[in-house]
């Protein structure tokens, strides 16, 4: 019998990546699954497909957790295909590296409306499906205190989510709902594979972190499932790090 048995998940996000991987993890556990994506239907379809092909259950839903009104069709979805939810994970996120003197507006805005705002409005929407308590699992970064260079929006945005996932904890722990934090290092994913591998980052990263490589998306999976399941039932308001040992 899996950790997740039972259980039903939104994995935002999940068409690839990070997300994709949480996605096949918990279903490889039990979960039913609903792979949102924005994007990428093709990848979606993709992920719910490796997940079905294995006896697994999982939709694909279109949203953009951006906004409001998508969010709604999300969770109403989730409600019409599994009849309930147990478990949240934010991953949809944005990350754009600039300097300070390329900041725009439009920049912050872009990344603080979906990192920051959609998990908060997802998590407020999950609060009124869960029903005897819930898990919701926020994936921040390292970033959010390794604070580097040419990062002044997404690292404020990985940081607020850090703090967001504290206040909530505190705020939704009486009626039984637990919310923890994922804080990933450096994770090869489609998005970044291409340009990743030879940049300066990485190579920090050889050198400082005590694995000597960059993360993978199955790396973090594991994580999201112990957090979302019983095992961590008296675990909530933390911050898990996947980094390799970078700090």
């Amino acid at each position: 019998m899996g950790k997740l048995e039972g259980k039903v998940a939104i994995v935002t996000g999940a068409s690839k990546g990070i997300g994709a991987s949480i996605a096949t993890h918990m279903a490889a556990e039990g979960a039913a699954v609903v792979v949102n994506y924005f994007s990428s239907k093709e990848g979606a379809d993709r992920v719910v497909a490796e997940i079905t092909d294995k006896g697994g259950k999982a939709i694909a839903v279109r949203a953009n957790v951006a906004k409001r009104a998508d969010i709604e069709h999300l969770f109403a979805s989730t409600k019409k295909a599994f009849g309930r939810l147990d478990i949240l994970v934010n991953n949809a996120g944005l990350y754009a590296f600039a300097p300070l003197e390329d900041v725009t507006e439009e920049h912050f805005h872009k990344h603080f409306d979906l990192n920051v705002l959609g998990l908060i409005l997802a998590s407020k929407e999950a609060v009124k499906h869960f029903k005897s308590g819930g898990s919701i699992v926020n994936i921040s970064s390292v970033a959010s205190t390794v604070t580097p260079p040419n990062s002044v929006v997404y690292s404020a945005t990985k940081a607020a989510v850090d703090a967001v996932t504290k206040v909530l904890s505190k705020e939704l722990g009486p009626h039984n709902i637990r919310v923890n934090a994922i804080n990933p290092g450096v994770i090869e994913t489609e998005g970044n594979a291409a340009n990743l591998m030879e940049s300066d980052l990485v190579k920090q990263i050889h050198a400082q972190a005590p694995l000597g490589r960059v993360g993978q998306p199955s790396d973090v999976a594991p994580a999201a499932v112990f957090l979302a399941s019983d095992d961590a039932a008296y675990i909530t308001g933390d911050t898990l790090l996947v980094t390799g040992g970078l700090r």
